[in-house]
């Protein structure tokens, strides 16, 4: 009787501890236990984990990811794992070298992310799979050429008389970038080519522009800029140094180069520059047939600035700069007997701003003075302004302002120079994939001081049209409208043209 009490009493015991033992089972296996969520999101959350920057299985390109969801690995001490001491998160730092990426387990729960972070308001926000690329590859640069030509009409209307002209338009274009680990080349040119349906050629107005900036990577924070380029141009016929009576205006070389370093200190940036410019004209003809000479107009000029900027943010630079320049006449004296060489001094205040793709550029102003070596000639002094920006109010869409104050020389006896006051604007649109709308307008306002003649406004706007049949061959549309008043003119200029443009 005793032998079976204790048989009884033992076999309870057992059931006892077997159903402690399942219910401590079930309670470790249960899903709830693996519902503390972890600061970091998971790696296929928007937000990227710690090991999506050091793990190379982690890499989008691959197709795959290492799992960061230890919820279901063993408890072990905090003394014991290695991460808490560094701040880290368990199970993010191991790369495959080191352990398998774990399988898909369905039996895990699904772990949301705690930030999604900036998510697109609208899908015209999301951005846009790149393109096919284009261009010509050359050793180690890539070439982009096009070709574009055109046919156009211009009407000009000026002090009651009216002219008309149909010319056909050839321009070439071209980008030339490198592809190197260190440093970088890029040398952009464009020229223009206009040719009359007839037998005059008064009017046309053959223009050529190329430029190339080479920029040293020093280190990593010195930065140093190395420029040239060459431009040439015909003056206009209401322009205040063109030749009154003349059928063919003066045509102008101008010369550019420089060199630039800027170096990072911290906060502090500082930019030293210096720019050479030559200018040289060609003889103008009179409609008589009358060749006049214009190398008295003939100069070289030299400058040099200063930058000094503070970051308050990555996004806001405001900066002060200090400027100074010469300019040599190749003559003494101009064919009215005036010495033109003069001295210029600038001091400008200013702020860079970039916010991004959005919105990004630099505005300034100051106060800037020529003085001529021509006693009889009065210094010319202003306030300037100077600035451009890049604005991009949504994907498609881009708009680009600019500022500019500059001052010239006068070919007129007595009259030393002006101010000339710039603004531009141009709006582009991509109506759809293959269809893109622009907008182009700028102002010039010339202010003569010293009472020389009353101030001239030149108005330009403008607007066309580019449909890419293609890859490689687009469909230009374009209008503008030109007007100049002020200064004894009153010029209104309308152009036309449309054309096929052949690009690679």
């Amino acid at each position: 009787m005793k032998i079976t009490t204790t048989t009884g009493g033992t076999r309870q015991r057992r059931r006892t501890a077997l159903g402690l033992l399942l219910a401590c089972s079930a309670l470790v296996s249960s899903p709830a236990a693996a519902q503390t969520r972890n600061v970091f999101p998971p790696q296929n959350g928007s937000l990227p984990s710690v090991a999506s920057t050091t793990s190379p299985a982690s890499n989008p390109a691959s197709g795959t990811a290492l799992r960061g969801d230890t919820s279901a690995q063993p408890a072990t001490s905090a003394a014991a794992d290695p991460n808490v001491a560094t701040g880290t998160t368990p199970g993010r730092n191991r790369t495959a070298t080191q352990e398998p990426p774990y399988e898909d387990d369905l039996n895990q729960p699904h772990e949301e992310p705690l930030d999604r972070g900036a998510e697109p308001v609208e899908t015209q926000e999301q951005p846009r799979e790149p393109g096919d690329p284009t261009g010509i590859r050359m050793g180690s640069f890539l070439l982009r050429p096009s070709i574009n030509q055109s046919i156009d009409t211009e009407t000009r209307r000026s002090s009651g008389t009216k002219v008309r002209r149909d010319y056909l338009s050839t321009a070439i274009r071209g980008t030339l970038t490198s592809d190197w680990s260190r440093h970088s080349l890029t040398v952009t040119g464009e020229g223009t080519l206009e040719r009359n349906l007839g037998s005059s050629s008064q009017g046309e107005q053959p223009e050529a522009n190329i430029n190339a900036d080479l920029r040293l990577d020093l280190s990593n924070d010195t930065v140093a800029h190395v420029t040239g380029g060459y431009r040439f141009s015909r003056e206009d016929d209401y322009d205040p140094n063109a030749l009154g009576g003349a059928s063919t205006q003066s045509g102008v070389h101008e010369f550019t180069g420089g060199a630039s370093v800027q170096r990072d200190f911290g906060k502090i940036r500082g930019t030293a520059a210096i720019d050479l410019s030559r200018a040289s004209y060609t003889d103008a003809k009179l409609s008589d047939g009358t060749i006049v000479s214009m190398k008295d107009r003939n100069r070289t000029g030299i400058d040099g600035r200063l930058r000094l900027g503070y970051e308050l943010s990555p996004a806001l630079v405001p900066y002060v700069e200090v400027a100074t320049g010469h300019t040599f006449y190749d003559l003494r004296r101009d064919n009215s007997g005036y010495a033109r060489s003069s001295q210029s001094y600038a001091a400008r205040t200013g702020i860079e701003f970039d916010l991004g793709e959005k919105l990004r550029g630099e505005i300034g102003t100051g106060y800037e003075v020529v003085d001529y070596e021509d006693e009889r000639l009065k210094s010319v002094g202003a306030v300037t302004f100077s600035g451009s920006a890049t604005w991009s109010p949504q994907r498609g869409t881009n708009v680009d302002l600019g500022l500019r104050t500059t001052m010239q020389d006068s070919t007129t006896p007595g009259q030393s120079g002006w101010v000339e006051y710039q603004a531009t604007a141009a709006l582009t649109h991509e109506m759809r994939d293959n269809l893109i709308a622009r907008l182009t307008g700028s102002s010039t306002l010339r202010d003569f001081p010293n009472g020389g003649p009353s101030d001239e406004t030149v108005w330009i706007g403008g607007a066309g049209l580019t449909w890419a049949i293609n890859r490689y061959l687009d469909l230009t549309g374009d209008v503008e409208y030109e007007q100049a008043g002020g200064g004894g003119t009153n010029d209104k200029i309308v152009r036309a043209g449309v054309g096929l443009t052949l690009k690679r």
